[in-house]
């Protein structure tokens, strides 16, 4: 078996909902620029129509726009709203990973066969739930994101004062500005993300493909993101647009959506899509192998301490 191995002991609640949020910073401390190369590919073009966004595109391309932004505002700004990435991910997958199985044990009563009905359910559930805790952490993120460092004033100066702007600006409400779509995105994301890994993992193992260790792992988590990109993106598009946009730009999240699909057509929906998958991809492979291997070192460790001497 590949690292750790697994213990007799099953990871309690705590374990999971800490090796979640740990998991989850650290994959967001490696996919980070591709996050920021999706967020300007998603909002490029949007006060402009299809044809003339085309022709006017600044990014064009994962690499082309990580080599621009590189190039016109230096490396740091593939890091902007790191910050508030990382204070979003140790609140928001805590939730929506950590406490999954125990949701999903709650819809089932207890039992160990946990049907398609019960995991969807516990996956919307934990999604909704984490939206309503980290959303202004994602607000700030995404305004970070997109904002230019070159050529133009910045928004905001830092995380703190872009909390303080925000709320001063737009009140209390502009902190969680899009959380409908983001609802929406999230109970979307969580069921395909994690019930897609869970059923290829359970799949892999019953049918004694893979035993249950890193391959087996990086299978499931791949699998996961590529099904997750697919079914997200466009809930993401407007999800990232709405967020971004400025005091009465939209009036709400389906008049963003239907704004883009007048003025940029339905491709518009699927702007940011390589980036988003390499994005997705890579974030879920390094956060289930990681979480997989926090959780057995988590209680390999609290085992070890209990035992006696």
């Amino acid at each position: 078996m590949v690292g750790f191995k697994a213990t007799d002991v099953p990871p309690t609640a705590t374990v999971k909902f800490l090796g979640a949020g740990t998991a989850a910073c650290i994959a967001d401390l490696i996919t980070f620029p591709l996050d920021t190369a999706k967020v300007r590919l998603q909002i490029q073009g949007e006060r402009q129509g299809s044809v003339r966004a085309a022709a006017s595109a600044q990014y064009r391309g994962v690499l082309g726009t990580i080599l621009t932004m590189v190039r016109t505002e230096g490396p740091r700004s593939l890091y902007s709203g790191l910050v508030a990435g990382l204070q979003r991910q140790m609140s928001f997958a805590s939730v929506r990973i950590g406490l999954y199985d125990s949701v999903k044990q709650f819809y089932t009563k207890g039992s160990e066969h946990a049907g398609i009905g019960s995991r969807l359910l516990a996956g919307s559930t934990t999604g909704a739930l984490a939206v309503a805790v980290a959303q202004p952490t994602d607000v700030v993120k995404v305004r970070f994101q997109a904002q230019a460092r070159a050529g133009s004033v910045r928004r905001y100066q830092s995380t703190v004062d872009a909390y303080k702007t925000i709320a001063r600006e737009e009140g209390f409400r502009g902190l969680w500005k899009g959380t409908s779509p983001n609802v929406a995105r999230n109970a979307i994301v969580n069921c395909a993300e994690l019930v897609t890994y869970d059923l290829i993992k359970d799949t892999l193992l019953k049918a004694n493909v893979m035993t249950d260790d890193l391959p087996c792992h990086f299978t499931s988590a791949f699998g996961a993101g590529f099904c997750t990109t697919v079914i997200a993106s466009p809930v993401d598009v407007v999800k990232t647009r709405y967020m971004n946009s400025a005091l009465g730009q939209y009036r709400s999240a389906g008049h963003c959506a239907l704004t883009m699909l007048q003025k940029e057509g339905p491709r518009a929906f699927y702007k940011g899509f390589m980036p988003s998958f390499l994005r997705l991809g890579s974030w879920n492979v390094v956060m289930f192998v990681t979480y997989e291997q926090l959780k057995r070192a988590l209680m390999a460790a609290r085992t070890s301490r209990e035992a006696p001497f």
